[in-house]
């Protein structure tokens, strides 16, 4: 699933090809692609200009001069494509213009686990974003404020740092990856830790988050991909998440990888004791 800098990579492109451009065509063409909440189809952002874009987390929407906004989630492999020449996996598709410029936008999503909505603002955030927390990324991101909240849960310091409630924007890739290099074991319960440890997990995502970011993101196949087509590259950068057996880069013990719910956490046992 796209986390927080692939998302924010998605936004980017978003910026830079779609803003300043008025939707003339919008068609839905697979019927998951539209949350069953959004307030109307797709037509109604016919003749709209997108002004800007936005994003919380993992949520990103685009910004009209209407009165409500186009948001979207990317689920496990949803694509905004400009022009996309394979469209087998278009689940949507915008027309757009600006001069004598035209293009289309392309909501491509082969597992249909993402979704598009026309959605209203509740201070500044769409609705379906609006319950979410504050990301990393937020400059109204407070930190003080969160670790109090993780400090007084009962859970282990993973499942805190991806309760989209708590911390928005951190998946199992960038939750690994920040652990390691924060030296704390992901099962480790957030009672037992001492609040600049907390902080130090926190600044360790951000620091993971944004190298990943300069790079595009992390994309082991087709299913994430930026809106010009191209793949992220921070997969070569991993110091643990999928690297099971190899060694640690810090201190060369083999990684380990456990359960954790339904996914899988990877560490070092040596770097990582709880």
């Amino acid at each position: 699933m796209p986390e927080l800098p692939e998302v924010e990579t998605v936004r980017l492109g978003l910026d830079a090809h779609v803003v300043g451009r008025r939707i003339f065509d919008a068609r839905q063409l697979h019927p998951r692609a539209l949350n069953p909440k959004s307030i109307s189809g797709l037509d109604s952002l016919i003749g709209s200009t997108v002004l800007a874009t936005g994003r919380r987390g993992k949520f990103l929407w685009m910004v009209l001069d209407r009165p409500f906004v186009l948001s979207a989630h990317l689920g496990m492999s949803g694509q905004f494509l400009i022009d996309a020449i394979d469209d087998r996996h278009t689940r949507a598709i915008f027309s757009l213009k600006q001069g004598s410029t035209l293009s289309q936008l392309h909501f491509n999503d082969q597992r249909t686990f993402g979704w598009i909505s026309v959605d209203e603002l509740s201070d500044g955030i769409p609705k379906r974003a609006s319950k979410i927390a504050r990301d990393l990324f937020d400059p109204a991101f407070d930190i003080d404020g969160v670790v109090a909240e993780i400090g007084r849960r009962e859970i282990s310091i993973k499942t805190a740092i991806l309760n989209q409630h708590i911390v928005s924007g951190v998946g199992n890739i960038y939750a690994d990856e920040s652990l390691w290099r924060a030296k704390i074991h992901p099962e480790r319960y957030v009672r037992s830790m001492k609040g600049k440890e907390i902080v130090l997990v926190l600044q360790s995502a951000r620091e993971v988050m944004s190298a990943a970011l300069t790079v595009g993101g992390t994309s082991f196949d087709q299913l994430y991909i930026n809106v010009n087509g191209e793949s992220g590259y921070f997969d070569m950068a991993l110091n643990v998440y999928g690297k099971e057996g190899k060694p640690c880069p810090r201190c060369g013990t083999p990684i380990e990888r456990i359960k954790f719910t339904n996914r899988s956490s990877h560490f070092c046992p040596h770097c990582q004791k709880i």
